[in-house]
């Protein structure tokens, strides 16, 4: 690689215990799916020099395996953690959508006007990634470097580095276990060199 870029990939926990719902910051597990699926996304030849990890179990169980297979140093980064979603912690959009019709469709719409009750503040929450990701960038320059995180953090990166609106975060479509890719000399900003590879 070459040592003037620094390349980050993003990569999401796979499918946790329990299937798809707002988890935010509950601690579930991988499913034996979701473990399937982070193996099968990063292939047999890592090219990482650094993995870095939000310390709940979906993400960090992995990334702890895979930088003991492969000796890559890891780090976790309690600011990686997901968005408190508030009152929808651990329910299903199904679940929501009965308790308040169009809720839902209202927070992918506008996730800044409107906030599940109880969630962390949107602005926030993209601050606290930010300063996080910079840091790592900052720390880690030159190199290639893992992230294994959720889909929040994702879109939160993505709207700092590419200047996304927050109210349009959630039109940024993350899969479990996919990656996105950016690149920096440390100048011109970043580039989106890939996004949503499984």
């Amino acid at each position: 690689m070459d040592d003037q870029h620094t390349v980050i990939e993003l990569l999401r926990h796979g499918e946790p215990v329990g299937g798809s719902r707002y988890r935010g910051q509950l601690d579930d597990a991988l499913s034996e799916r979701g473990w399937k699926q982070m193996w099968q996304a990063v292939g047999g030849r890592p090219l990482w020099q650094q993995v870095v990890s939000s310390p709940l179990q979906r993400c960090n169980a992995f990334a702890s395996a895979l930088a003991e297979r492969y000796a890559l140093p890891l780090s976790r980064e309690p600011r990686f953690v997901e968005i408190g979603f508030g009152e929808w912690e651990g329910r299903t959009r199904a679940e929501l959508e009965r308790l308040d019709p169009g809720q839902v469709a209202r927070f992918l719409a506008d996730p800044v006007a409107y906030r599940p009750p109880g969630a962390e503040p949107l602005e926030q929450f993209i601050a606290r990634v930010t300063a996080a990701f910079t840091e790592m960038v900052e720390h880690h320059a030159g190199q290639s470097i893992l992230v294994v995180a959720h889909a929040g953090v994702i879109r939160a990166i993505l709207c700092a580095v590419l200047h996304i609106p927050p109210a349009a975060m959630y039109r940024i479509h993350v899969a479990n276990a996919g990656i996105t890719r950016l690149r920096t000399d440390g100048e011109r900003g970043f580039t989106l060199l890939a996004h949503g590879k499984v």
